[in-house]
């Protein structure tokens, strides 16, 4: 067996990167592409490998004959590589094809070695590799039988955008018989380029092959093994973040776009697990086409769709772009020191300057509880003149209640103290209560009430979020701070319509906190696991020994790809906080920890 390395194109779309050398020496994780890929098939005894290259031909020979590769390479330039295809670099080895059985695969493909294996040990001599269809792919897709039979190729005109869960994307590595090419592939290839042209991609040469019943190609579906196709700059980066010995940091420092990871459990970021609902959903997606080619209002209309939801004077209320964005203005607003509780939700810090920030510090000892005496026993002596605390607490989870919260709201009243409470995890709560109010907010005006509606209401893609208070000063800088259009058409259609689901979401709520009671008494039997108890949508857990936080974190990705967030450089002690998903989702995460525990 042989195989076929298509490596003739210029790579324009990564700019700078192929401005000297070719895409296949672009590196990942550093190391090139073609070293990559010529180290995993030096693995099985090959005959040759077949190299057809093209722009900077030259430069790629000399740099693949300075590996040691023990299999014997030979090349095949494509002259014309600027005027032509992938179809007429593989006519050009053509030849080849018709001397023994081949892998052919394209130079821009990263994959795990595992894909290699299972291709050369599959039992069908005519194989097209494939993974399930995600809606950021492009290239050549399919539609297979149930006997793994290639249906039919589509290009993206062809595709049916309702059933889009039928189809397979090639991964653009492949194994031929001789037979197969000698008979069937190459004689179509031929024709194929003499007629219809060079600049065409060789798939459509089997797309023509699937119309004939005993062309014998199948497919082999990929499952959760790791490849990627690298085009541009972003599949570089994401094949990095893949490939990288620290994937953990990477992907976990993306703070998010998991749809480019289909395959990925993700116990790190924080969202709701049973909201939104499925006919809620549906309603949004049957606006889509509206909503996408119109403008939302301006922000006093949807500061009205706040008010109206929340119940609280529209003077008193402002939408934002994401939590993130009125924390950014609150915390630009405010003025002198800044009281915190550390460890916290870092967002509030990072915006400040560290010589304003006067820090209580929760402890290890005491599972980082804290109670609003705490609170006011430390920093009765620090003149601040802000104190910001989130309830419930994010890592720990630690939670005050009515009457604890109302103690602090007196003291720092009395204290003449700008009070902020976020309260984005607040409705996970089992107290169920909120102090988004009129009676709340109209009684303490010193008091600001951040709620971060992409936790709770489980639609971060939106970017939401609201802030109240009776200081019309505050409200009113904020309301200016940002511009007339701070919400797109979809989260100002969702605030629209949020209302009507009222009910739902307090049956979500009811629901969610049944799975997390049940959750965090199956984290208690993982025998190095201390679970600290939380009134939010996560749990803090306390790795006791066998791990390290990090080394779990690492572990739990690389073979299950299961993402958490490891809390190092958060809290003291080697600690991990879990959110909370559905029951389904969650026992797949305790038979996992109970494995690594036997």
């Amino acid at each position: 067996m042989q195989a076929i390395i298509l490596a003739a194109g210029m790579g324009k779309r990564l700019g700078e990167l192929t401005k000297d050398s070719t895409k296949c020496m672009v590196k990942v994780a550093g190391v090139t592409l073609i070293e990559r890929l010529l180290n995993q098939l030096e693995k099985f005894n090959l005959s040759r490998i077949v190299v057809v290259d093209g722009y900077q031909g030259k430069k790629l020979e000399d740099f693949i004959n300075s590996l040691n590769i023990q299999t014997p390479i030979e090349y095949v330039e494509n002259k014309v590589y600027d005027k032509t295809n992938n179809i007429y670099s593989l006519y050009l080895a053509s030849n080849y094809l018709e001397k023994e059985d081949t892998l052919l695969f394209e130079s821009d493909i990263i994959m795990e070695d595992s894909i290699i294996e299972q291709l050369i040990n599959n039992p069908y001599d005519n194989l097209a590799v494939v993974a399930k269809y995600e809606n950021w792919m492009d290239g050549t897709v399919l539609s297979i039988d149930s006997d793994l039979k290639i249906r039919q190729f589509y290009s993206s005109k062809e595709m049916d955008s309702t059933v889009l869960h039928k189809y397979y994307k090639t991964v653009n590595v492949y194994k031929f018989s001789k037979d197969f090419a000698k008979n069937m592939y190459v004689p179509f290839l031929a024709t194929y380029c003499k007629i219809l042209g060079k600049n065409e991609y060789y798939e459509q040469v089997l797309k023509v092959l699937t119309f004939i019943d005993n062309s014998g190609l199948k497919v082999l579906p990929l499952k959760d093994e790791k490849w990627y196709e690298i085009d541009d700059i972003q599949d570089l980066d994401i094949a990095e973040s893949l490939f990288s010995k620290d994937s953990y940091h990477k992907i976990a420092g993306r703070y998010g776009g998991y749809w480019r990871y289909p395959k990925m459990l993700d116990y790190c970021y924080l969202v709701n697990p049973y909201f939104p609902n499925e006919k809620l959903v549906n309603e949004l997606s049957a606006s889509f086409h509206e909503l996408l080619i119109t403008y939302p209002s301006g922000k006093g209309i949807n500061d009205l769709l706040a008010s109206r939801y929340f119940e609280v004077k529209q003077e008193h209320i402002v939408l934002g772009n994401g939590a993130a964005e009125l924390i950014n203005e609150l915390t630009k607003y405010i003025e002198g020191k800044v009281g915190i509780v550390r460890p916290t939700f870092e967002e509030y810090p990072n915006r400040l300057d560290k010589d304003r920030l006067v820090v209580y510090y929760t402890h290890e000892e005491n599972d980082f509880r804290y109670t609003a005496q705490n609170l006011i026993d430390y920093f009765a002596d620090k003149d601040i003149k802000n104190l910001i605390f989130i309830n419930p607490d994010n890592p720990s989870g630690n939670y005050l209640n009515r009457q604890d919260t109302q103690k602090l709201v007196e003291w720092t009243e009395q204290a003449g103290i700008r009070l902020v409470i976020d309260e984005s995890f607040i409705d996970f709560s089992t107290e169920k209560i909120t102090y988004l109010n009129n009676d709340f907010i109209d009684r303490h005006k010193h008091v600001v009430i951040i709620k971060s509606i992409s936790k709770s209401f489980g639609v971060p893609g939106l970017r939401l979020g609201v802030m109240a208070s009776s200081d019309i000063e505050l409200i009113e800088h904020i309301r200016h701070s940002s511009p007339i259009w701070n919400i797109n058409s979809f989260a100002e259609y969702y605030m629209q319509i949020m209302l009507k689901y009222k009910k739902a979401y307090e049956q979500a709520m009811d629901r969610f906190r049944a799975e997390r009671e049940r959750f965090v008494k199956d984290l208690n039997s993982i025998g190095f696991l201390r679970v600290l108890p939380s009134e939010a949508n996560y749990v803090l857990c306390q790795i006791t020994k066998q791990f390290t936080s990090e080394q779990l974190c690492n572990l739990l990705l690389k073979e299950k790809n299961i993402l958490i967030k490891d809390c190092k450089g958060k809290c003291e002690g080697e600690y991990i906080r879990l959110a909370i998903r559905d029951d389904k989702d969650n026992d797949k995460l305790i038979e996992t920890l109970k494995h690594y525990a036997n």
